[in-house]
């Protein structure tokens, strides 16, 4: 059995869209287990300041990756092998995920100021906990937030507690960045319809996928079901008034 026409383009499409899914849940669940595992960020979930964001933030990560290793599974089983029920579990499950990322970006959008505040209570929980402690571990978080968002401490490059984990920069640099908490804030409110674009961008690309699941399983049903049709129309349409017999040819011998 096989397809053709918009079938084999729909199933191309999902075999190409299941491919991205799986290196992008690879790439969460790496990370986050990295974050969760790694001796240098593992301090975090034993310190009793505010810390839950990162916590669940590294749940949130291995959780939705596995869940997306999951989808391109049943994905390329279903595309593949044309098989209809791993694309129904998979039209499922992507539906699922389309529905969360359209509530995610929505739900950042009109919370921007809440989640920045739930981001800075992050940051300021690890920079005190690093200035009475300097754990190394501490240290490597400081540093990333400080390089993912060109901040440093609380006064900028000019403080003294923190100025080993921020970006290095020349003297006109050092002039120039800002603190943290005040770039935090002021990017989620700035950013916050991009940040919403970048969400319901990604669940029109699931839905693309969506419908190219539901035009390759119509795609299979018609190419396992016509050869029967056919057979069907071509006995019944038979006409029973004519008969054809077969001739007999001999040969016929001449005396001379």
């Amino acid at each position: 059995m096989g397809v053709d026409g918009c079938g084999q383009m729909c199933k191309c499409i999902l075999i190409l869209f299941n491919a991205i899914f799986a290196i992008v849940g690879f790439a969460m669940v790496g990370l986050g287990l990295g974050l969760r595992l790694s001796s240098e960020t593992r301090g975090l979930f034993d310190i009793e300041l505010k810390t839950q964001e990162f916590v669940i933030f590294v749940v949130v990560l291995i959780v939705l990756g596995s869940l997306m290793l999951i989808i391109s599974i049943f994905g390329f089983h279903g595309a593949c092998n044309e098989n209809l029920s791993s694309l129904r579990i998979f039209a499922i499950l992507l539906a699922i995920m389309a529905g969360l990322e359209i509530g995610t970006g929505v739900l950042v959008f009109m919370r921007s100021k809440e989640v920045s505040e739930h981001i800075i209570n992050l940051y300021a929980s690890v920079y005190a906990q690093f200035a009475n402690t300097h754990d190394p571990s501490l240290a490597t978080t400081l540093r990333i937030i400080h390089e993912m968002f060109d901040c440093c401490g609380v006064g900028g490059l000019l403080e003294p507690l923190v100025r080993e984990t921020c970006p290095k920069k020349g003297f006109l640099g050092t002039l120039t960045t800002s603190a943290c908490p005040t770039v935090i804030l002021n990017l989620f409110q700035d950013k916050a319809p991009l940040i919403m674009g970048f969400f319901l961008t990604t669940a029109a690309l699931m839905i693309i996928a969506l419908v190219c699941s539901s035009l390759l399983k119509k795609a299979i049903k018609e190419a396992s079901v016509s050869p029967y049709v056919l057979l069907t129309t071509s006995i019944y349409n038979a006409s029973p008034a004519v008969t054809v017999y077969p001739t007999l040819t001999m040969p016929i011998e001449v005396e001379t």
